[in-house]
């Protein structure tokens, strides 16, 4: 009880599984100009958010952080938009960002920033555990271009926590090592086609959307855990189910600039090894409590069916 206590505990905090936003820096010399681009559902519980979000983010070059000049946020047909000013003393070369928005809105917020320097650009992605950055706004070497979208991929999808407890639905779902194996290739099929799909289509669905439908992902593969334990045809659920947590990377991927395989193959390696480390750490129990076998299996699932139906019903309400 403590244990499932501890659990729907952390519900409100699944409320933003999807928590994003974006910005632009253009640099003209010494002088910075920054534009964010935040849904405003993000920031209706931040007080005073032109001075908290400005506030969240720095910039420095050779040392040296840059002076704010001006600043104005205002909102923009369900957007929140802050633009400020920054002058440094000498021409920005090297541009160093520390970003922390995760203090600020929700703890699992991802910022995409994209900087641009006499026609040459980098870009760099923000969250709780990766606060600082530096865009140098040089051709990147073919080697560190694909290093970058592999491990872009593989941060997003090992960090997700709507990946993490689906993972874990996956795992007490199989019925053993091949199933378990089946289940894993078609999630990963089916978020390979709503990739391809969103693009060649145009598909892009809201985050508060996605969000809601990820929740339904964890909920419904719990039920049919509980409900129906012998159940065949569960490859074919889990790659229907993948299409959604597919539609959350496209987002991804089209609020940056990677490129969509190496991201897609980072993403993958990234949900192999915690899908790993999930299966061998639920057959360790089931090996050392072969006795509560029965009890612990239908117990996990009931704590990702409340969680899942918790979390659909917090951001229906939000």
């Amino acid at each position: 009880m403590k244990l499932l206590a501890a659990l729907l505990s952390a519900v409100p905090a699944l409320a933003h599984v999807v928590s994003m936003s974006t910005g632009e820096a253009r640099i003209d010399g010494p002088r910075l100009t920054y534009e964010l681009r935040m849904p405003a559902y993000e920031v209706a519980h931040v007080q005073h958010p032109e001075t908290a979000l400005l506030g969240a983010i720095r910039f420095r070059s050779r040392g040296a952080e840059g002076r704010q000049t001006a600043r104005s946020c205002h909102g923009e047909a369900g957007t929140y938009v802050c633009q400020a000013a920054y002058d440094f003393p000498d021409p920005i070369d090297v541009l160093e960002v520390e970003c922390r928005y995760p203090s600020v809105t929700v703890p699992n917020h991802v910022h995409m920033l994209r900087a641009v320097r006499d026609g040459r650009w980098d870009q760099a992605a923000f969250d709780a555990s990766f606060t600082t950055a530096e865009l140098r706004f040089r051709p990147p070497t073919a080697f560190e271009t694909a290093i970058r979208d592999l491990g872009a991929g593989f941060w997003r999808s090992a960090a997700g926590p709507a990946q993490m407890l689906f993972l874990l639905a996956l795992c007490l779902a199989a019925r053993g090592q091949r199933e378990m194996t089946e289940l894993f290739a078609m999630f990963a099929a089916g978020q390979v086609a709503a990739c391809v799909t969103a693009r060649a289509f145009g598909v892009w669905l809201s985050p508060r959307f996605l969000e809601a439908a990820a929740a339904l992902t964890i909920a419904y593969l719990a039920v049919e855990i509980l409900a129906l334990p012998g159940a065949r045809g569960r490859w074919a659920v889990a790659g229907a189910l993948g299409v959604v947590h597919g539609l959350y990377f496209a987002m991804i991927l089209a609020a940056g600039d990677w490129n969509r395989w190496r991201f897609f193959t980072g993403v993958i390696c990234g949900e192999a090894v915690v899908a790993a480390a999930l299966w061998l750490g639920s057959r360790a129990i089931a090996r050392f409590t072969p006795a509560r076998r029965v009890r612990w299996e239908p117990g996990f699932a009931s704590v990702l069916l409340a969680i899942g139906l918790g979390w659909f019903v917090l951001r229906l309400r939000s």
